[in-house]
């Protein structure tokens, strides 16, 4: 005799429960989340002030007067005014940042890993978050103060020495005297951004170098440079960047004398000179062109500094 038995079916809650939950938790997931309210401020501002400024400067330049279409404003940039501006804000550019980067690395690693009291790493970088901050009128006035013709340090100088530093063709009122002006900020930015590099340096680098019988050049030109080259790379686009943009230190010390790049964008704004607002879109374009350049290299060269940092 045969006994057939027929299949039975099991109820599996586990399975069904879990499967609800993951329907509820998508569903869930689907809705808005209240944590974007923390940021919208910030994209607010981002829009506000970045994006759609620059978006109307960026169709300005290729509008005239009357709002049609036109590349002469472009072609404008290459007059020999416009084109003398740029050279001489990119030449102090490039000397406020080679200048920074220099001195600002060396202080930096003399804090970060030098023999050095405690204190001074911390104290270093509270002052160069300040300064690195100070800027415009304040700056020049205290550059005026200090280094004028009838400055603290110009008259110690001269009664010290003997020494009459404008007579010996220096001027605050220059190109040299301004490139100083701006390392009072390029100096303390370059050490806070470069000081998380040199604590990537480990220390056990160093130690083997030495066992391996390398002397202290060595060390440095075949392991802390190489390291290190993007970060300073990239630290010196920022500077340069930092230095190009500004405006309110210039203006204020040198008044109209140096015509760098900002001058003549604010003259064509303001109606200074010919009052063409549409070149003056295309000179800020320009700036927008250099200043996008540079940090987009010095993005890159971010995040090949970042792999030896991890």
């Amino acid at each position: 005799m045969t006994i057939e038995t027929q299949p039975t079916t099991v109820p599996m809650p586990v399975a069904m429960g879990s499967g609800a939950r993951s329907a509820r938790s998508g569903a869930a997931s689907r809705k808005l989340s209240l944590d974007w309210l923390g940021v919208v401020p910030f994209f607010a501002f981002l829009a506000l002030f970045m994006v759609l400024p620059t978006l109307y400067l960026v169709v300005g330049a290729f509008q005239d007067p009357s709002g049609a279409f036109t590349t002469e404003n472009i072609a404008g940039l290459f007059s020999p005014g416009i084109l003398a501006a740029y050279k001489i804000s990119i030449q102090i550019s490039l000397a406020s940042a080679a200048l920074g980067t220099l001195f600002g690395f060396f202080l930096a690693y003399a804090a970060v890993k030098g023999a050095l009291p405690d204190w001074v790493r911390p104290t270093l970088m509270t002052f160069s978050g300040v300064a690195s901050n100070f800027a415009g009128v304040p700056l020049a006035f205290a550059f005026i103060a200090t280094l004028g013709p009838l400055g603290l340090l110009t008259s110690a100088i001269f009664e010290t020495f003997d020494v009459r530093i404008y007579r010996l063709g220096f001027t605050l009122f220059s190109f040299w005297g301004l490139t100083i002006t701006y390392l009072y900020f390029q100096i303390p930015l370059m050490i806070l951004i470069i000081a998380p590099a040199i604590d990537g340096l480990k220390r056990e680098w160093g130690e083997a170098a030495a066992i391996l019988g390398a002397s202290r050049l060595q060390y440095w030109r075949m392991v802390v440079l190489p390291v290190l080259t993007p970060s300073l790379l990239g630290c010196f686009l920022l500077l340069f960047a930092n230095a190009f943009g500004a405006i309110a230190t210039a203006y204020a010390l040198t008044g109209s004398s140096l015509n760098i790049v900002p001058m003549v964008l604010f003259a064509q704004i303001r109606g200074d000179v010919l009052h063409n607002p549409n070149l003056g879109y295309a000179i800020a374009f320009g700036m927008i062109v250099v200043t996008g350049l540079t940090n987009g290299f010095y993005i890159w060269l971010r995040t090949r500094a970042e792999r030896w940092q991890r």
